[in-house]
């Protein structure tokens, strides 16, 4: 199980697609509505979770993915279930996700210290102790990080060669005619 933590003024891009291309690579995908049964984007987009916070099972799941958007991960960060998740999912070494705004909850969180990341530009100050890069997306160790919707493919990539095998990664993309698998 791999959760998709959902709240409020989530960006529906950086959402759905790495949802949608972890399912076509096999892994059972939840999207968890922390703000509420219906989430709606930053787009005014109404999306209905699959369930809420108190139904996941943290120490079953492979991991937990943050959308970014605003005010989507300042809801996020307002969640104690996210912080919760978050932080036992990284003390049990399952992969933590995040993109565009939403590495400033894991860097609030404490989680970025010593570890390379990225994140939307203008958010660097959120992401205490991190290791700038360049690259678009960003894994070092069980964190995934990465800059925005536009990177939101080679985003999912990286996910599922984490959680799979890169051959699956790089055949899911390629099925959906993905040309620029990294």
């Amino acid at each position: 199980m791999f959760y998709v933590l959902l709240a409020d003024g989530f960006e529906e891009a950086e959402a759905m697609v790495p949802a949608d291309l972890l399912k076509r690579a096999g892994v059972t995908v939840k999207t968890v509505g922390v703000t509420g049964e219906t989430v709606t984007s930053s787009a005014g987009v109404r999306v209905y979770a699959d369930i809420a916070p108190e139904q996941m099972d943290i120490k079953a799941c492979e991991g937990v993915f943050l959308p970014g958007g605003m005010p989507g991960m300042e809801n996020l960060y307002r969640s104690d279930a996210v912080k919760n998740a978050v932080l036992s999912c990284a003390a049990d070494g399952k992969l933590v996700c995040a993109i565009c705004t939403a590495p400033a909850v894991l860097g609030r969180l404490g989680l970025l210290r010593g570890k390379r990341a990225v994140c939307f530009p203008g958010f660097e100050a959120e992401l205490a102790g991190y290791i700038p890069t360049d690259a678009p997306v960003c894994a070092d160790g069980k964190i995934i990080t990465a800059r925005g919707a536009g990177t939101v493919f080679p985003f999912a990539h990286a996910i599922i060669t984490a959680l799979r095998e890169e051959a699956q990664a790089d055949a899911v993309l390629a099925k959906i005619q993905y040309a620029d698998l990294k």
